[in-house]
C-alpha cells in the first residue's frame, strides 16, 4: 500500500553560528514523524533558497551543488519505492535506513519457496522424489498468483505472513483454484514446511502457523471387487496397447506396487524368497522404504508374458510401463469395455491389493503394511476401516456358530 511522504532540504545553522557556511540537511517526513540526514554539503546562508530547497545562482559550482542534491532526492524516492514494492512498513526511519543501506536485510516468501525448491531439485533421487518437488512447484505457482491477485505485489516480506494471510490463501485455493478440502490442506502443510525453514534461518521471529488448525477429511478409497478383477482379467482386447496396460494394472493389483515403483521395477528386483518362490525386493520410490512382496501365481504369469519383450530385456525392466497419464487414460477406456462403473487409475490397483487381495483374504494387517511399504501401520488401517464386506463375513460366522443361522 502506498504511503505519502515529504522530503525537504534545509540549511541548519548551529547555535553558535556567526558566519561562513552551514550544513545542508535532508528531512524525511511520514505521518508527521521526521527523520533527518546530513547531505554532506555546506552552503552560505545568503545563497540558500529555502523555498526551492536549493542553492541560488547559475554558476557551474552552483549547478554541481544542486545536481548532487537532485541525486540524493532521487535515491530517497527510490528507497521509498523499494519499500512499497516489497510491501514493507513505510516510516521516516525505514526510508532513511534503506537510503543509507543500514536496514536489516529482509527475506521474502517466494525467495524462501524458490530456495527450497532449488535445493530439493538438486536432491532428486537422493532423498527426494520428483513428485514431491512437483507439489512444491505447484505451491510456488499458487502463491505467486495469490500475491498478484489479492495483494497486488510480486512478493511479500516473510515477516508479514500471519494467520490472516494463511486463512486467505486457503480460501483462495478452495475458491479460485477449486481445490478440494484435502488438496488445499496439503498445500497449506507444504507452506508450513517453508515457514518452519524461515523460522530456523531467523528470517522470521515467530511461527505464523502456530495454532492454525489443519485437519484433513477422511475420503473413501475405491477398490475393485473380486468379480471386477476377474472381469478385467478375462476380457479379450484387440489392441496390444490396452493389453499391456491391463497387464501392468493387474500386476499392481496382485503386488500392491504404486505406479512409480512398477515403472522402475527391474528384472534384478525379482529373486527367490525364503519360501523358494519368486519375490519382489525393492525400495519404495516415495519413502525409500524396503519392500519385500511374495509374488502370487497370477503376478508370475503376467511377468512371464514379458520375459522376452525386447524393451524389457534391453532396459532391464520387468514390464513395459507407459506414462502415468497414458496409463490412467487407457484404464478409463478399459473400465468402459469391462462394464465397470468406477474411474480406474493406477492407484486403485494399490487399494485393491490392500483390500480385496489381502485383507479380505485374512492376511494380517501387519503383513499388508510391510508389503505396501508403509512407514506406519496407521496408514494401512485406513484400508481396514472401509471393509464392511469383511465385517459382514466375520459376523456371519458368529451367527452360524451361536445361532445356527
Amino acid at each position: 500500500m502506498k504511503t505519502n511522504f515529504s522530503l525537504l532540504f534545509y540549511i541548519k545553522k548551529q547555535k553558535n553560528y556567526s558566519a561562513g557556511t552551514a550544513p545542508i540537511y535532508l528531512r524525511i517526513t511520514v505521518a508527521g514523524k521526521r527523520s533527518e540526514i546530513t547531505s554532506g554539503r555546506e552552503c552560505e546562508p545568503e545563497r540558500w533558497n529555502a523555498k526551492t530547497g536549493r542553492m541560488s545562482g547559475t554558476k557551474q559550482d552552483t549547478r554541481n551543488f544542486n545536481a548532487y542534491l537532485d541525486i540524493l532526492q532521487h535515491q530517497v524516492y527510490q528507497a521509498h519505492k523499494d519499500l512499497t514494492d516489497s510491501n514493507e512498513a513505510i516510516t521516516a526511519d525505514s526510508i532513511k535506513n534503506r537510503f543509507l543501506g543500514k536496514d536489516e536485510k529482509s527475506h521474502t516468501l517466494l525467495e524462501a519457496i524458490k530456495d527450497h525448491n532449488q535445493k530439493m531439485g538438486a536432491l532428486i533421487d537422493n532423498g527426494y522424489a520428483i513428485g514431491t518437488l512437483n507439489r512444491f512447484t505447484v505451491l510456488e505457482r499458487h502463491v505467486t498468483l495469490f500475491l498478484q491477485e489479492r495483494y497486488k505485489v510480486t512478493d511479500l516480506n516473510a515477516k508479514k505472513i500471519d494467520h490472516a494471510f494463511i486463512a486467505d490463501f486457503e480460501f483462495y485455493l478452495r475458491t479460485e483454484k477449486s481445490c478440494a478440502h484435502n488438496t488445499a490442506i496439503k498445500h497449506i502443510k507444504n507452506l508450513d514446511k517453508i515457514l518452519r525453514i524461515c523460522l530456523s534461518l531467523n528470517w522470521i521471529d515467530r511461527d505464523p502457523m502456530f495454532g492454525y488448525k489443519l485437519k484433513s477429511k477422511n475420503v473413501e478409497r475405491h477398490f475393485l471387487t473380486e468379480d471386477e478383477l476377474k472381469r478385467i482379467a478375462a476380457k479379450e482386447f484387440s489392441t496390444e496397447r490396452l493389453l499391456k496396460v491391463r497387464d501392468v494394472f493387474l500386476f499392481c493389483c496382485f503386488t500392491g506396487l504404486a505406479y512409480a515403483d512398477v515403472q522402475k521395477l527391474k528384472l534384478s528386483n525379482i529373486a527367490k524368497g525364503v519360501d523358494g518362490n519368486k519375490w519382489i525386493f525393492t525400495n519404495r520410490k516415495k519413502t525409500n522404504t524396503r519392500t519385500a512382496i511374495p509374488l502370487l501365481p497370477s503376478a508370475v504369469t503376467i511377468l512371464d508374458r514379458y520375459a522376452d519383450c525386447p524393451y524389457c530385456v534391453s532396459s532391464d525392466k520387468a514390464m513395459p510401463v507407459a506414462t502415468n497419464q497414458k496409463m490412467n487414460e487407457y484404464l478409463r477406456e478399459i473400465a468402459g469395455l469391462c462394464g465397470i462403473d468406477k474411474e480406474l487409475s493406477m492407484h486403485i490397483a494399490r487399494h485393491t491389493f490392500a483390500t480385496t487381495v489381502t485383507l479380505l483374504n485374512g492376511v494380517p494387517i501387519e503383513s499388508v503394511s510391510k508389503m505396501l511399504g508403509h512407514t506406519s501401520i496407521r496408514t494401512t488401517q485406513i484400508y481396514a476401516k472401509v471393509l464392511d464386506i469383511k465385517v459382514g463375513e466375520d459376523m456371519a460366522a458368529v451367527r452360524k456358530k451361536y445361532f445356527n443361522i
